[in-house]
C-alpha cells in the first residue's frame, strides 16, 4: 500500500517561506499523479497544485506565482515551496497521490502551516 507522510509545516511570519515535503512509501512512484491540498478551519479542502507522472505542474490555484510544486522521482518525494506567505495561507496541508491508471485516493495526515501577521 501507498503511504504518504508530510513534513515541513510550522509557524512563520507573513512574507516568509516554507518548504513542505511529502515522502512516498510504496512501489511505482513514477506512475503516480501527485498533489497538495489544504484545509483551513471552517473551510472545505481545496486544491493547491498538482504535478502529474510526467513531471508537469498542473492545476495551479490562485497561489500560482508564490507556490511551486515539484517531484523528485529519485527521492520519491513531492515538495511544495511556498514563498511570500500570507495569513490566509494558514491551513493544514495534505499530500495526495493517485496512480495514473486510476484507483484509490491516497492521502497523508497533513502538516500544519500557520502564518502570523
Amino acid at each position: 500500500q501507498v503511504r504518504l507522510v508530510e513534513s515541513g509545516g510550522g509557524v512563520v511570519q507573513a512574507g516568509g517561506s516554507l518548504n513542505l515535503s511529502c515522502t512516498f512509501s510504496g512501489a511505482g512512484f513514477e506512475s503516480y499523479d501527485l498533489g497538495w491540498y489544504r484545509q483551513a478551519p471552517g473551510k472545505e479542502r481545496e486544491l493547491v497544485a498538482k504535478v502529474y507522472h510526467d513531471g508537469l505542474a498542473r492545476d495551479q490555484t490562485v497561489m500560482e506565482g508564490r507556490f511551486t510544486v515539484s517531484r523528485r522521482n529519485a527521492e520519491k518525494t513531492v515538495t511544495l515551496q511556498m514563498n511570500a506567505l500570507r495569513p490566509e495561507d494558514t491551513a493544514v496541508y495534505f499530500c495526495y497521490a493517485i496512480h495514473r491508471i486510476g484507483g484509490v485516493d491516497n492521502w497523508g495526515k497533513g502538516t500544519v502551516v500557520t502564518v502570523s501577521s
